[in-house]
């Protein structure tokens, strides 16, 4: 009887589980469409806008360069490194912070964490954290940048460090997200010299280079966050897919076990009844 008990509370506990599970899965998918359509729509003007600020400094090589573009001489670097606030999302974060372990330069560095599981493994290891920067449960606001761009330029600006990384996870479709290290600064040049006569500038390129590379600066951090979250919400929909798959399963093997274990109980039970007819006989 006693088995028969545990069997019973441990169908109704997976059950539950299993109810959970689900939910945070339908949860995410929810999540997931409109975090996608933000990452997917914004990638090709941020590839445009990378691409046409490598242009024009490159063009303006030879004359003003914006201070984004110039390399500090100091041996120390800054990295970004851009997570979700919360767990049940597979192997996202460790294979994030492997990427962030990942690391041969001999450079001081300094780390900003954006989301509580990067600040919390930068901590736990012992790295030295500037800053912290909750990442939330929504599409991220665009204000976001801003705080995290000013830590940006106070250190590189100002000669603090030499180069600014970013490290997230890139979302390439629902079922896979990779880390990705990106150097955000200083802003590599084109490979090959652009022509000035093929690009009209209104005002002048000296004037407009500035505000360009900021506005670069400002989409590259936001197609980071974008990609992040939604890479967050395709790997918990697909978690929580497999432990409502997992414990389905379990469910049918604890069933099965229950069955078994209640019809040897009722098939003991008549070969009691029919042994004491026998012996009354």
């Amino acid at each position: 009887m006693a088995t028969l008990l545990t069997l019973k509370r441990r169908i109704k506990t997976t059950k539950n589980v299993s109810k959970t599970t689900k939910a945070m899965q339908m949860i995410a998918a929810s999540k997931l469409k409109r975090a996608q359509d933000s990452a997917v729509q914004a990638l090709p003007y941020t590839e445009k806008l990378t691409e046409l600020s490598k242009n024009i400094s490159r063009i303006l090589e030879a004359g003003e360069i914006s201070s984004y573009t110039l390399k500090p001489k100091a041996n120390s670097k800054l990295v970004i490194v851009i997570s979700p606030d919360k767990g049940l999302s597979g192997g996202l974060v460790t294979n994030l912070i492997k990427e962030v372990l990942n690391e041969d330069s001999k450079m001081k560095i300094y780390y900003i964490a954006v989301g509580k599981k990067a600040e919390n493994y930068l901590t736990s290891l012992g790295k030295d954290v500037i800053a912290t920067f909750p990442f939330g449960t929504a599409i991220p606001a665009f204000d976001l940048v801003f705080p995290i761009l000013k830590m940006v330029d106070d250190y590189f600006l100002f000669g603090k460090v030499s180069v600014v990384e970013i490290i997230t996870t890139k979302f390439l479709n629902v079922f896979t997200q990779i880390p990705q290290r990106q150097i955000l600064l200083p802003v590599r040049l084109a490979e090959e010299k652009s022509s000035s006569s093929d690009i009209l500038f209104e005002p002048s390129a000296d004037e407009l280079l500035p505000d360009l590379l900021r506005h670069y600066l400002e989409v590259s951090m936001y197609q980071g966050l974008l990609e992040s979250y939604a890479s967050e919400q395709a790997a918990r929909m697909i978690a929580m897919k497999n432990a409502t798959d997992n414990a389905n399963e379990i469910i049918d093997v604890l069933t099965l076990s229950y069955n078994k274990s209640r019809q040897e109980k009722i098939t003991n039970e008549l070969l009691d009844i029919g042994g004491g007819i026998f012996y009354e006989q």
